[in-house]
Protein backbone atom coordinates (compact mmCIF):
# COMPACT_ATOMS: atom_id res chain seq x y z
CA UNK A 1 0.00 0.00 0.00
CA UNK A 2 1.26 3.50 -0.78
CA UNK A 3 2.39 5.61 2.14
CA UNK A 4 0.00 8.43 2.94
CA UNK A 5 1.65 11.71 3.85
CA UNK A 6 -0.29 13.51 6.57
CA UNK A 7 -1.70 16.86 5.39
CA UNK A 8 0.33 18.79 7.99
CA UNK A 9 3.58 17.27 6.67
CA UNK A 10 2.58 18.17 3.12
CA UNK A 11 1.81 21.75 4.19
CA UNK A 12 5.22 22.16 5.85
CA UNK A 13 6.89 20.75 2.74
CA UNK A 14 5.08 23.39 0.66
CA UNK A 15 6.16 26.11 3.09
CA UNK A 16 9.75 24.83 3.11
CA UNK A 17 9.84 24.84 -0.69
CA UNK A 18 8.42 28.40 -0.86
CA UNK A 19 11.04 29.64 1.63
CA UNK A 20 13.91 27.76 -0.02
CA UNK A 21 13.00 28.96 -3.51
CA UNK A 22 12.44 32.51 -2.28
CA UNK A 23 15.79 32.63 -0.48
CA UNK A 24 17.76 31.19 -3.39
CA UNK A 25 16.23 33.89 -5.63
CA UNK A 26 17.76 36.66 -3.48
CA UNK A 27 21.23 37.62 -4.76
CA UNK A 28 24.01 36.63 -2.37
CA UNK A 29 21.90 34.42 -0.09
CA UNK A 30 23.27 30.94 0.54
CA UNK A 31 21.24 28.09 2.03
CA UNK A 32 20.55 24.37 1.90
CA UNK A 33 17.12 22.74 1.69
CA UNK A 34 16.17 21.24 5.07
CA UNK A 35 14.94 17.67 5.12
CA UNK A 36 13.07 17.35 8.41
CA UNK A 37 13.20 20.72 10.14
CA UNK A 38 10.49 23.37 10.47
CA UNK A 39 13.05 26.11 9.89
CA UNK A 40 15.83 27.06 7.50
CA UNK A 41 19.19 28.68 8.20
CA UNK A 42 20.63 30.94 5.52
CA UNK A 43 23.66 33.14 5.05
CA UNK A 44 22.92 36.74 4.08
CA UNK A 45 25.15 39.09 2.07
CA UNK A 46 25.42 41.51 5.04
CA UNK A 47 27.98 42.48 7.68
CA UNK A 48 25.97 41.14 10.64
CA UNK A 49 22.76 39.17 11.00
CA UNK A 50 22.17 40.72 14.43
CA UNK A 51 22.56 44.26 13.06
CA UNK A 52 20.21 43.73 10.10
CA UNK A 53 17.62 42.00 12.32
CA UNK A 54 17.65 44.99 14.69
CA UNK A 55 17.61 47.46 11.78
CA UNK A 56 14.56 45.72 10.26
CA UNK A 57 12.69 46.13 13.58
CA UNK A 58 13.73 49.73 14.25
CA UNK A 59 14.08 51.39 10.84
CA UNK A 60 12.97 49.29 7.86
CA UNK A 61 9.46 49.25 6.48
CA UNK A 62 7.98 48.69 3.05
CA UNK A 63 4.28 49.41 2.59
CA UNK A 64 3.97 49.55 6.41
CA UNK A 65 5.44 46.05 6.84
CA UNK A 66 8.73 44.58 8.01
CA UNK A 67 10.15 41.12 8.68
CA UNK A 68 11.24 39.59 11.95
CA UNK A 69 14.11 37.14 11.66
CA UNK A 70 16.15 35.28 14.26
CA UNK A 71 19.90 35.95 14.04
CA UNK A 72 21.59 32.54 13.96
CA UNK A 73 24.42 33.09 16.50
CA UNK A 74 21.97 32.29 19.30
CA UNK A 75 21.47 28.80 17.87
CA UNK A 76 25.18 27.88 17.92
CA UNK A 77 27.35 26.94 20.89
CA UNK A 78 30.51 28.10 19.08
CA UNK A 79 31.22 31.84 19.62
CA UNK A 80 31.20 33.78 16.33
CA UNK A 81 29.38 31.06 14.39
CA UNK A 82 26.37 32.23 12.39
CA UNK A 83 27.35 35.92 12.45
CA UNK A 84 25.85 36.53 8.99
CA UNK A 85 23.17 33.83 9.18
CA UNK A 86 19.50 34.00 10.13
CA UNK A 87 16.98 31.34 11.02
CA UNK A 88 13.51 31.47 9.50
CA UNK A 89 10.76 29.24 10.89
CA UNK A 90 8.09 28.54 8.31
CA UNK A 91 5.10 29.06 10.54
CA UNK A 92 3.13 31.35 8.20
CA UNK A 93 1.01 30.30 5.25
CA UNK A 94 2.67 30.28 1.83
CA UNK A 95 1.27 33.67 0.72
CA UNK A 96 2.59 35.38 3.85
CA UNK A 97 5.94 33.58 3.50
CA UNK A 98 6.25 34.83 -0.10
CA UNK A 99 5.57 38.40 1.10
CA UNK A 100 8.09 38.04 3.93
CA UNK A 101 10.76 36.88 1.47
CA UNK A 102 9.99 39.79 -0.87
CA UNK A 103 10.39 42.14 2.11
CA UNK A 104 13.65 40.43 3.12
CA UNK A 105 15.06 40.98 -0.39
CA UNK A 106 14.14 44.69 -0.28
CA UNK A 107 15.51 45.00 3.26
CA UNK A 108 18.89 43.48 2.32
CA UNK A 109 19.19 45.87 -0.65
CA UNK A 110 18.34 48.92 1.48
CA UNK A 111 20.48 47.81 4.43
CA UNK A 112 23.56 47.40 2.23
CA UNK A 113 23.03 50.85 0.63
CA UNK A 114 22.99 52.70 3.98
Amino acid sequence: APTLIPPVVEEYRRRRDVVYEGLTAIPGVKTAKPEGAFYIICELPVDSSEKIAQWMIEEFEHEKETVLVAPAPGFYATPGKGSIEIRIAYVLNTDRLRRALALLKIAIEQYNKR
